[in-house]
């Protein structure tokens, strides 16, 4: 299961797409403007941009996605079928490119291309850190690292995206869910104990680093 976020300012397409997606096993984020997608490209596995978009187009969004998140795999839909197109499009950025109309088949095929390129669900290799995100497994220098099913969730929501940061809202969000209740002091509880079975220095982190007032980030690697 992948965290999908699809942009398109026509509820009819945002209605199939999510249906689509989650019926094959996805978390679905829905946006129906540049600005309201902004605030969720860091959160996700894969994104789908729309060409034309109100206020900021998507090929913009593409671009501003791509810089801010180098290893986010992008799919651009569009109307626009001519090669020219198709190559600005591919040159903002983007992964990927379906023109409209569409099969919502195909793009969810091709998602889960983008996923198999992009190794979202196979193993992540951090430093010592070896993460089965299929398998949910850890290991540390070699050895298993039991976690609990929550404190997974952080390490990979943290580790797929190394040096971004996440808000503790974000993190709430991401792991709990939106219908949780409580603060997000549980959230510092939890990091609290998986850098314990990490072993991470709180004053020099080798995976989990603090930001001050906001929320934390896992290192960055490259």
């Amino acid at each position: 299961m992948a965290k999908v976020l699809v942009v398109d300012d026509d509820p009819a397409i945002l209605e199939i797409l999510s249906a689509y997606l989650k019926n094959d096993g996805h978390d679905v984020i829905l946006a129906s403007n540049g600005l309201d997608a902004e605030r969720e490209l860091g959160g996700v596995d894969v994104a789908i941009l729309d060409w034309m978009l109100p206020g900021q187009s998507g090929v913009d969004l593409t671009r501003q996605a791509r810089a801010e998140y180098p290893n986010l795999p992008l799919l651009l839909l569009t109307a626009r079928g001519d090669e020219d197109d198709r190559v600005r499009g591919l040159k903002s950025g983007a992964d990927d490119y379906v023109v409209k109309p569409f099969s919502p088949r195909e793009v969810v095929a091709r998602v889960e291309a983008l996923l198999r390129r992009a190794n979202v669900r196979d193993v992540l290799t951090l430093g010592s850190l070896v993460i089965g995100a299929q398998a949910r497994t850890v290991t540390l220098a070699g050895t298993e690292v039991p976690l609990s099913r929550t404190e997974f969730e952080l390490l990979l929501t943290l580790a797929r995206h190394p040096g971004i940061a996440f808000s503790r809202e974000r993190l709430l969000e991401r792991v709990w869910g939106p219908e949780f209740v409580g603060t997000e002091r549980v959230v510092d509880v939890n990091i609290q104990m998986l850098r314990r079975k990490l072993g991470d220095d709180l004053e020099a982190p080798t995976f989990i680093e603090t930001v001050r007032g906001f929320g934390y980030r896992f290192r960055d690697y490259d």
